[in-house]
């Protein structure tokens, strides 16, 4: 016999202390209460009867203190949960790694792999051994442990009841190194994993992984590799037109049958766009829709099969994408006048202007963004980021080196989002300075005799300086030039103009928030809310589903709430034909052991039981005066 609860030292104590108070209550000599009464002889026949009857009653008060000894010993016995040593050594210790990535979402079984695989997972529980233990851990991008490792049926059945499907890929090899970890020291250590087996390259992922002596068991699940993948999305706007916009999608058919689909774009919940098309097999299909309108915030696709076989799953034939909400931004420019700078600025019709002459700076209001042309007046903070067209060495932020003529772009920083979309190779600069940069400062623009184009910070307000006048160059009569003012107050305010895309699932997110506050609520796209840490202006978050979110943070001066997108778009789990077998190292996996259901084997169940038992008895007895 072996106590797996509390220590026997500990019975021990427990089981003298309490049965040592029994009998202590039991030895104690009962009192009775004298009643007087007008004539003893009537009571003489009585009084010897009661004589006659005193070995006995002697005798049931010992049977009862023996009976609640055996009781509170039993109880005892119960805390220690004693269980057979032999059933120990027999007992597995088994993990099991559900598979709940989006694969799993496939309806070719019923009603999908996933369910499936629940109610797989839930007969086995129901069947395990009254010495095996069990922990049950879902498998997606990470490896989550639902329970502990155990032997109770009911913390298991509570942890196959929080499993959930997921929009993101599988990692089996850290799923393998958990349940490695979870098992290391165990006897009789198995790992059980019910999938599909759609993990792509098994043998390269698993590389150096070794089992030893642990049990390798695999239950596939699924049949059919049926299936149509939207398997990327990304829309942005115009930078000089932002009512309208373009979209980029990817159709990817992963199996060997052509497919007949219809491909339908949603603007704001609007049918924008409706499109059949034909895949060949394993083909891969870009789209790209140009000059979209009619939508001002959220865009769909989805994808169904027109003819044919089913698309057996669902989680990769819809897709999201949000644009950049629209905000107005004050602009200040302090100039002395310049008709091409004028007329760039009226491009965007969510930009308020303002003109100021250089003596009448600073104003009183507050701006985004200020430009200076040919000035450079000590910058206020409160005017926002700065622009310098062709600054004076007094109060440039960076300092003028020598005058250059005849130059042009020899070299750009093509991912700066200040020259986004811009060619600058056949600009000619009449006249300008070379501009000396400080360590921290960033060229991302030079002629090959210095820089001229410089971005940086200072007093913790962005800044780009320009070492030229741009009337001195043909870069006014270019598009050029409308583009690379707007993408500056575009990168000052902060607003994406980039080619937008959704994040991607099961991928840590890192969504820009105020940097004022340290939480920010998070809404998943199945309405479910949570808190999530804000870390240098940015919301942290792993997401496993796709959808649009929300994001609310409260902040000074004012709550802020955003929205972002996700999506699978992962071509890999598109992949979903099951696999077959499972080899780990060289050693392949084995069909899944017998979990027959039988008595279990705890028994301080028993013992609890016993005690209600003959505690019922003992009640029904003493009210008939059996035991008095």
């Amino acid at each position: 016999m072996f106590f797996s609860g509390l220590p026997f030292t500990t019975l021990v104590t427990i089981a003298g202390v309490v049965g040592g108070l029994t009998v202590l209550l039991y030895i104690l000599k009962l009192r009775r209460r004298p009643i007087p009464v007008p004539f003893s002889h009537i009571w003489e026949r009585i009084l010897k009867d009661k004589e006659a009857t005193n070995l006995f009653s002697q005798l049931k008060r010992l049977l009862s203190l023996l009976l609640q000894l055996a009781l509170i010993a039993a109880l005892i016995a119960a805390l220690g949960d004693p269980r057979l040593s032999r059933n120990l050594i027999e007992g597995r210790n088994v993990v099991v790694l559900v598979d709940s990535s989006a694969s799993m979402k496939s309806t070719d079984a019923t009603p999908t792999r996933f369910e499936h695989a629940r109610e797989r997972l839930r007969k086995m529980v129901k069947g395990l051994g009254g010495s095996d233990r069990m922990l049950v851990a879902q498998m997606d991008s990470s490896s989550t442990p639902l329970s502990t490792m155990t032997g109770e049926i009911a913390d298991l059945e509570r942890a196959v009841d929080q499993l959930e499907a997921s929009d993101t890929r599988a990692d089996f090899r850290r799923g393998l190194e958990f349940a490695l970890d979870a098992l290391e020291g165990l006897s009789k250590p198995e790992i059980i994993v019910l999938s599909d087996g759609a993990f792509g390259d098994v043998e390269k992922l698993t590389a150096g992984v070794d089992l030893g002596d642990i049990k390798l068991s695999y239950e596939k699940i699924g049949d059919s590799d049926r299936n149509v993948a939207i398997t990327g999305f990304s829309v942005r706007r115009y930078p000089l037109d932002k009512s309208r916009y373009e979209v980029m999608l990817e159709l990817t058919n992963t199996n060997e049958d052509p497919a007949d689909v219809e491909l339908t774009l949603l603007g704001d919940g609007q049918i924008v766009d409706i499109t059949r098309l034909k895949l060949g097999p394993n083909e891969v299909l870009p789209r790209f829709y140009k000059d979209l309108a009619g939508a001002n915030r959220t865009l769909e696709a989805t994808i169904k099969l027109t003819a044919g076989k089913p698309d057996v799953l669902p989680a990769d034939n819809h897709a999201y994408a949000l644009m950049p909400e629209r905000v107005r931004s004050r602009v200040l420019v302090v100039t002395p006048g310049n008709t091409y700078l004028e007329a760039a600025l009226l491009l965007d019709d969510y930009l308020d202007v303002t003109t100021l002459s250089p003596k009448k700076y600073p104003p009183p209001d507050s701006y985004d963004v200020t430009i200076y042309d040919e000035v450079a007046p000590p910058h206020e903070g409160r005017t926002g980021a700065a622009l310098y067209l062709n600054p004076p060495k007094e109060g440039s932020p960076v300092k003028l080196g020598n005058k250059l003529k005849g130059f042009g772009f020899d070299i750009w920083d093509r991912k700066s989002p200040v020259l986004r979309w811009i060619a600058m190779e056949n600009i000619q600069i009449a006249q300008g300075y070379a501009l000396k940069p400080d360590k921290r400062d960033r060229v991302i623009g030079a002629s090959a005799r210095g820089p001229i184009l410089v971005t940086g910070r200072r007093k913790g307000r962005k800044f780009v300086a320009a070492g030229f006048d741009p009337r001195d160059s043909d870069l006014v009569m270019r598009v050029a030039w409308p583009l690379f003012v707007l993408n500056t107050i575009n990168y000052f305010v902060e607003e994406d103009t980039s080619y937008i895309s959704s994040y991607r699932t099961g991928e840590v997110w890192r969504i820009p928030a105020p940097s004022s506050a340290e939480t920010a609520k998070l809404e998943d796209p199945k309405g479910k809310e949570q808190i999530v840490p804000i870390k240098e202006g940015r919301a942290v978050y792993q997401g496993d589903q796709a959808g649009f979110y929300k994001l609310a943070v409260k902040a000074e001066p004012e709550d802020v709430e955003t929205m972002f997108a996700a999506n699978l778009s992962d071509p890999a789990e598109s992949q979903i034909a099951p696999a077959d077998e499972l080899n780990v190292g060289g050693k392949p996996a084995t069909s899944v052991g017998v979990f027959s259901a039988g008595v279990r084997r705890e028994l301080w169940l028993y013992l609890l039981l016993a005690v209600v038992i003959v505690s019922v008895l003992e009640w029904f007895t003493y009210h008939r005066r059996l035991t008095v």
